[in-house]
């Protein structure tokens, strides 16, 4: 980060005091402005109407109103922010409902201090945290409709007919799914970035899509990419 660059505003949802001491001080420790904490959900959504983060890490376990309804909460209220689940498991069923609600990701709470500080760039940036296995799996389990319990995805936000799409749009959308970056979809359509960047615009201009974590989740759930494909959802991670 250059100065000239503003510094990232993080707020940290997470019932646990050492858990948020612990990612404050990493966060700060690399020029991160932490500038709010929150011990609950309600506080979190609390805190997302009157801080106006750039990005929130929001543990999905917590009391008086858990990350998930939180995550729904915050995003409604400021489309701007970007919401990085927290999880102590590396398949809980709450995570892909969390995606499909909105939240650019998640991360599990050993994370190296190095890939947090990465992760909350990359999701400031409009990325999706998809990588590595952990997110595969979990997306091929939920999206292949697998039973499970935990709540069901609800987006009612995103347009899932895809008959608006022209038939490249569709083809970079599959490609998406898979979790492939813009520069690895140049690469495989022989384009340009500049024109792969116009195609996924317009991908999530017509779609009503946040970010790329939801076209991963609506890749697989309108059948565009099917569970077990090469590649899919190996998405570049920090």
């Amino acid at each position: 980060m250059t100065s000239a660059e503003p510094r990232l505003r993080v707020v940290i949802a997470d019932d646990q005091e050492l858990v948020r001491t612990g990612f404050r001080m990493i966060l700060t420790a690399r020029g991160i402005e932490v500038v709010g904490e929150a011990g609950n959900g309600r506080e979190a959504v609390t805190l997302g109407g009157r801080l106006r983060p750039d990005v929130m890490l929001m543990d999905i376990r917590m009391p008086v109103m858990d990350g998930l309804e939180a995550t729904r909460r915050v995003l409604a209220q400021d489309a701007n922010c970007r919401v990085i689940m927290l999880t102590t498991f590396d398949l809980d069923q709450y995570v892909y409902a969390a995606l499909a609600a909105g939240a650019s990701g998640f991360l599990l709470k050993d994370v190296t201090s190095d890939f947090l500080a990465t992760a909350v760039h990359l999701v400031s940036r409009g990325d999706a945290l998809l990588a590595p296995s952990i997110t595969r799996r979990l997306v091929e389990r939920f999206a292949a409709g697998d039973p499970a319990p935990g709540p069901k995805p609800d987006v009612p936000s995103v347009h899932r007919d895809l008959g608006t799409l022209t038939p490249r749009e569709r083809e970079v959308l599959a490609l998406l799914g898979r979790g492939l970056s813009n520069a690895e979809l140049a690469a495989e359509l022989t384009l340009s970035e500049a024109t792969v960047k116009t195609h996924v615009a317009r991908i999530f201009s017509k779609l009503g899509l946040r970010d790329r974590a939801q076209a991963v989740v609506l890749a697989y759930e309108t059948g565009l990419v099917s569970p077990g494909e090469p590649g899919a959802t190996q998405a570049p991670g920090p």
